[in-house]
């Protein structure tokens, strides 16, 4: 019965409404290129009435003890997880992964939202001790106040929750803008939240076709006090210079060219199983997907192989899906052509393949020199372009020759040099010998173009609190 009232609309107060214009924009599955859906194309009045009844669900919401928070954020997480399997299809629907993927994906924002539950109970202020023997000085945390989120196609799901946990956890009120490839998986993300009982308002959702008219909206709103956006850089750069305007408060997580060091003291094999995972998960779709991988020439080959044979027992259309459109493909294949046209060899994949929708093989590429567009550009997609070191230092310089700062790889054996090349590096994670990236309890997050602010984590938390300073005179 929810599944028939929200299909298609934005959820502003806890009720579905369309435009008011009537105004529509088409959903596509990327597997066949065919419509699946109509959805509200929330214009400025339907935003500006998102950020209305999040600015009148605040003081109730902020007001609510911790243990009722985190109460109503854990039945949302319920909900989630008995949704798992439906969201996941419809992300399959509208996004393009496979449905096991999709259902993953479910459960890890579930997961997120849980430890933001529990996170509520931890938002513990200071006291400081005063400056004479009559002061009291305490530092008081404090909801920011009503948050914009704007979330990728990518990960419909987990770039939600990823948002609203912690948002929600510090006491504020959300208006979030879904990617307009994925509205569906965040119409169903609402339907969760509202039959988890979660307060009319507190979680607003606007789905549009015009980003930019919702930024406008949201960033000339005094109302709204933090902006998360998840996307590229370039509008992130945009956002941050219109948050000037109002010095609103801001974490931006934008693009990657996340590097992988694979040093000759690693186990070639094993390092090629953890890669290819990395590489192929989302048809190579994500911001922390290995786009340069630098193997040290004494065990390139055996990596080379053991990585090809992993792509090769990857089925497109089974265990990996369809790039998001049509221009995510022709990227792909522009950087592809550039690459060989520039001397290097496809090991494996390579070309498209024929038939509906945007689906791309998995690719693996051997003979590939920093000049190349693999290297100079984030590829967003399933390639895998294999470049061939024989020096530390010269590796690591390579690795951080990149405006991005988001995520990088290491492979090795050897404790100092772990040590050592991850401080070197010029990047906000570092993961060393397949060590989870994105678990619920660390902050998430990059430097340089790849933004700033954390999700994920305590910090992540605090991103969305202020922190009163509170100093007391006592009399006699």
């Amino acid at each position: 019965m929810e599944t028939a009232e929200a299909a298609g609309r934005a959820l502003i107060g806890g009720e579905w409404q369309a435009e008011p214009d009537g105004r529509t924009f088409t959903v596509f599955d990327p597997a066949t290129g065919a419509a699946i859906a109509e959805v509200a194309d929330g214009g400025a009045e339907l935003t500006g009435r998102a950020v209305d009844a999040a600015a009148a669900a605040l003081p109730g919401w902020r007001a609510l003890a911790a243990h009722e928070r985190a109460g109503l954020m854990r039945r949302a997480a319920d909900e989630l997880t008995a949704r798992a399997a439906s969201i996941g299809a419809t992300m399959t629907a509208e996004q393009g992964k496979p449905l096991a993927e999709a259902t993953a994906e479910v459960l890890s924002g579930a997961e997120h939202l849980l430890w933001a539950a529990e996170e509520t109970r931890r938002l513990y202020g200071q006291t400081v001790p005063g400056a004479t023997a009559d002061n009291r000085i305490w530092l008081l945390p404090e909801p920011v106040g009503v948050v914009a989120g704007i979330t990728p196609w990518n990960f419909p799901v987990s770039m939600i929750t990823r948002k609203l946990g912690p948002a929600l956890a510090a006491g504020c009120t959300v208006v979030l803008k879904p990617a307009e490839l994925t509205p569906l998986s965040a119409i169903a993300v609402a339907e969760a939240f509202t039959a988890a009982g979660l307060p009319p308002g507190v979680f607003n959702l606007v789905p549009t076709a015009r980003p930019a008219l919702f930024a406008e909206t949201v960033m000339a709103d005094r109302r709204v006090r933090k902006v998360s956006f998840t996307g590229s850089t370039e509008v992130g750069r945009e956002l941050i210079r219109r948050s000037a305007e109002d010095v609103k408060r801001l974490s931006v997580e934008l693009g990657g060219h996340a590097p992988v060091l694979v040093f000759p003291d690693a186990d070639p094999v094993a390092a090629a199983a953890a890669v290819a995972r990395s590489k192929f998960l989302n048809a190579g779709q994500a911001c922390t997907s290995p786009n340069r991988i630098f193997v040290h020439r004494d065990v390139a080959a055996d990596f080379t192989a053991a990585l090809a044979r992993h792509a090769e027992a990857i089925e497109p259309g089974v265990d990996m899906g369809p790039l998001i459109d049509a221009a995510a493909l022709a990227k792909v294949e522009r950087h592809v052509e550039d690459a060989l046209a520039r001397g290097a060899k496809a090991v494996t994949g390579g070309r498209r393949i024929d038939g509906p929708g945007t689906f791309f093989p998995p690719t693996v590429l051997s003979g590939v020199t920093d000049d190349m567009l693999v290297c100079r550009e984030e590829t967003f997609g399933p390639v895998a372009p294999v470049i061939e070191f024989d020096a530390v230092d010269e590796v690591v310089a390579r690795a951080n020759a990149t405006a991005y700062g988001l995520t990088a790889y290491v492979w090795t054996a050897d404790l100092t040099r772990t040590l050592r090349v991850a401080e070197e590096l010029e990047f906000g994670m570092v993961t060393v010998n397949g060590g989870p990236l994105a678990p619920p309890q660390a902050p998430f997050g990059g430097i340089k173009n790849s933004g700033y602010g954390r999700e994920g984590g305590g910090l992540g938390v605090a991103d969305y609190l202020d922190y009163k300073y509170l100093s007391v005179g006592l009399g006699r």
